[in-house]
């Protein structure tokens, strides 16, 4: 095993570290085939970068979503603070919370929970103790997860469950002092050389530990390199490697769904695969893959809806290329350049003329916008998107992307990259790429007998999405 030790990555050729490159090529053509949609992937063998995609306009300087991928880091962040004497796997969770926290009436399941049942997700909780969330008034997110039913002894079942990381998220606060990114800065993130992290709070400014950071390509990677090398990154050793073996093996037997690789068992927030590898893995397909047995780590973000399919084709096209031996190059390849599609059509309109700086007053859309207007020139169109207090700008440009942020949905501001297209002289369609996350929007603005339809479609949705909006000309 070659042992990583700098703060970036090297890179090499798949050649060098036994990859045929057709391998990759394929990998990367059936990704794009298939699947809908990888935003980055990037392979490292014996601590070696050898091979790196990313799909414009998603690029390696952005940092993207991790969603539950962050329990990766939560739990390294448990680890840490058990090897400094701070608490113990077996400590009571309630005995970290102050009186006001907890319930009045303390049951005997939540008595018997303990750090350990919180990392395997055997909390005793029938469900996600944070679905639903507090309400807006309950800005103490860990008084509103332990008044929440204990339904079974803990450690009898697995329920997946974000809940019980705040808990852990929390317990780190209330052990240090300090926030869980901030106690990992000098332990974990500075010395691989990891920055620019952000990550989402409670209310009351907890990290929410269970999803929320957001972190590069190149970052990930590195978590799982780490990993791979029992904790150790050059003369260090920054986890111990007890743990490191304990949070990445089968603790307790785990079954979501029916897919296969999430049946292998759970750890200490790390999920078990097939062929002997670990993972931490976040919805819509954010991955930091360990595979010790081929000495390899693959870290992927993307917009899926089927997660199973991305640890399919690596299983199908990676995993039986990984040769022992250095490999010559037998041929060149020419690997399909990955990017995230453009509008189509073209860029004018009949309608253009008419339509230009008209403003059309929008159907009810609680939580949207009320009026909207077009601009046209050469380049593209920019809408102008006003609510009660406020307007935002998208703008998109014909046969290119165009950089920009806007704020969606009364949530936090996203940057994006738009293109647009006249698929007909009716209908504008408009891509909007959410370059640091999973989310893709397709915008269909119809123009008919002085009617407009506006459509949006996302890639992947958790549950609804925006509504049909019509609108009528001011």
């Amino acid at each position: 095993m070659h042992f990583m030790h700098k703060s970036y990555l090297t890179r090499t050729t798949p050649e060098e570290v036994g990859i045929p490159r057709n391998a990759i090529a394929r990998f990367v053509e059936r990704a794009a085939q298939e699947l809908n949609s990888l935003h980055s992937f990037m392979l490292l063998r014996h601590g070696l970068v050898a091979a790196e995609f990313w799909w414009a306009p998603y690029a390696p300087k952005h940092p993207h979503m991790l969603f539950s991928l962050s329990k990766n880091f939560t739990s390294t962040a448990i680890g840490l603070a058990i090897s400094e004497r701070l608490l113990t796997i077996d400590d009571p969770v309630i005995g970290f919370f102050s009186k006001e926290q907890l319930p009045i009436n303390i049951s005997r399941e939540l008595k018997a929970m303990t750090v350990h049942h919180l990392l395997t997700m055997t909390s005793g909780h029938g469900q996600c103790a944070l679905t639903g969330r507090p309400s807006k008034s309950q800005s103490d997110w860990v008084k509103h997860i332990l008044a929440q039913p204990v339904v079974h002894q803990p450690g009898t079942r697995f329920v997946y469950n974000s809940g019980a990381t705040h808990l852990l998220s929390a317990i780190i606060y209330s052990v240090t002092g300090i926030q869980m990114l901030d106690y990992l800065e000098p332990r974990l993130l500075a010395p691989l050389g990891i920055t620019g992290v952000r990550t989402e709070t409670s209310p009351n400014g907890t990290h929410i530990g269970g999803w929320g950071l957001n972190m590069k390509t190149e970052d990930i990677a590195k978590l799982g390199q780490l990993y791979l090398q029992r904790g150790r990154w050059g003369e260090r050793q920054l986890i111990q490697e007890s743990w490191v073996t304990t949070a990445t093996s089968s603790q307790v037997p785990s079954v979501m769904g029916e897919q296969l690789d999430w049946k292998q068992g759970y750890g200490y927030q790390f999920w078990r695969c097939r062929h002997n590898a670990f993972r931490g893995d976040g919805a819509f397909g954010q991955f930091c893959l360990v595979m010790p047995d081929q000495d390899a780590v693959i870290a992927i973000t993307a917009g899926l809806q089927n997660m199973q399919q991305v640890l399919d084709l690596i299983w199908e096209e990676l995993l039986p290329n990984m040769r022992a031996e250095r490999l010559a190059v037998s041929e060149p390849v020419k690997y399909a350049t990955p990017c995230m599609p453009e509008a189509a059509g073209t860029s004018t309109s009949p309608l253009v003329a008419k339509l230009n700086g008209c403003s059309w007053k929008l159907s009810e859309n609680p939580g949207l916008f009320s009026q909207v207007l077009f601009r046209f020139d050469q380049s593209g169109v920019t809408l102008e998107l006003a609510a009660t207090a406020t307007t935002e700008i998208l703008t998109a440009k014909y046969g290119d992307w165009h950089n920009g942020q806007i704020c969606l949905e009364n949530d936090a501001p996203r940057r994006y990259a738009a293109s647009a297209g006249w698929v007909n002289s009716e209908e504008l369609q408009i891509h909007i790429c959410c370059y640091e996350q999973p989310f893709n929007i397709v915008l269909r603005c119809l123009f008919a007998q002085e009617k407009l339809m506006m459509e949006m479609k996302f890639n992947v949705i958790w549950s609804c999405t925006w509504p049909t909006v019509s609108g009528e000309i001011q």
